[in-house]
């Protein structure tokens, strides 16, 4: 196994001090030109890095931006490719951190934080926090959050718009019972705009809202399946289905191939989100772009001018969502 370089490696290849090798890493003056040089070139040759929490504690800045999600799944995934495609052009590299499939638990974002703040990263960028971190020792920019406004820099997409969009659509079919499937009420605020956005366009089409056709979708759970297979089992079943996102959209396609029913010839489904995997779905999904991957970026931007001191004026950043139209979508027979 190769042994890791380290400073004091990098000073006798060059035939200087510890001192002078640190003084030219972290561009300090009183080093002649040659010399500094001469260490920078045996720097790149030996492919030595210092340490991130070393140079966090010497110079209180490490360059790093923290991307920082409670779980793994696929929103979080295209907000961190976002996020990376974003970091090119501003100096900072990009530390991606979460609590794994099963998710980091309650209280994750103070958690995280307190890892990986002031020794390890300038500034994070949480994804859909359910809880506000405004005094926290770096900024911190919140990308759809579940709890809503707070004092913190946020970037989200245009929930309620989006949601009418969708339920204008299947209106326009000639569908009128339209089932929801939502998040968990007491903490995904995303869900709730959605619901609302549902609400506001059936009221204006005259179409009743059926409660027994609005439904919460416990993430993980497998309460969910038996919810989706009574939905769809019944006399009275909806002949469509918006979801508050993709992956419980996903889930009412698999629930209804299992009871027999055809996409969308007997059930029309509307996702949101548009993760990769809508359009790899069978049939290919009908959703709501909401753009996650420019969340990322804008969230990294945000981030970025906060650590300059210059974004008042961008702390809020609200992008729109547009319909992406495939083929779960049909008029009902």
């Amino acid at each position: 196994m190769n042994r890791r370089v380290t400073i004091s490696d990098v000073a006798h290849a060059a035939g200087v001090s510890v001192a002078t090798v640190s003084k030219v890493l972290n561009s300090r003056h009183g080093v002649a030109r040659a010399t500094s040089a001469r260490v920078l070139s045996v720097v790149e040759e030996l492919g030595y890095e210092s340490s991130l929490v070393a140079r966090g504690m010497r110079t209180h800045h490490t360059r790093i931006i923290g991307i920082l999600a409670g779980r793994f799944e696929p929103f979080a995934s295209e907000i961190f490719k976002g996020a990376a495609a974003a970091l090119g052009e501003t100096g900072y590299e990009m530390l991606a951190y979460t609590g794994g499939v099963r998710g980091g638990g309650p209280g994750w974002e103070r958690r995280f934080l307190s890892r990986l703040g002031g020794t390890l990263i300038d500034g994070a960028v949480l994804v859909t926090p359910a809880a506000a971190v405004e005094d926290f020792a770096v900024p911190v920019v919140a990308i759809d959050p579940h709890a809503g406004p707070s004092g913190n820099a946020t970037v989200d997409s245009d929930s309620l718009g989006g949601a009418v969009l969708a339920t204008e659509h299947l209106l326009g079919l000639g569908h009128r019972r339209i089932a929801f499937v939502g998040g968990p009420p007491d903490v995904y605020q995303w869900s709730r705009l959605r619901e609302q956005g549902f609400r506001r366009a059936m009221a204006a089409a005259g179409a009743p809202v059926d409660e027994a056709h609005v439904l919460v979708d416990h993430y993980g759970s497998g309460r969910t399946v038996d919810t989706l297979r009574a939905l769809l089992s019944g006399p009275d079943r909806p002949t469509a289905v918006l979801t508050a996102y993709d992956v419980s959209a996903i889930a009412v396609l698999e629930v209804a191939r299992d009871l027999g029913l055809s996409v969308p010839e007997d059930l029309s489904v509307v996702g949101f989100g548009d993760i990769p995997e809508a359009a790899r779905a069978e049939p290919p999904l009908t959703t709501v772009d909401q753009s996650i991957q420019e969340m990322g970026a804008s969230a990294v931007r945000v981030l970025t001018k906060l650590l300059q001191g210059s974004a008042d004026d961008e702390r809020q950043v609200r992008l729109p969502t547009r319909l992406v139209l495939r083929w779960t979508t049909a008029a009902p027979r």
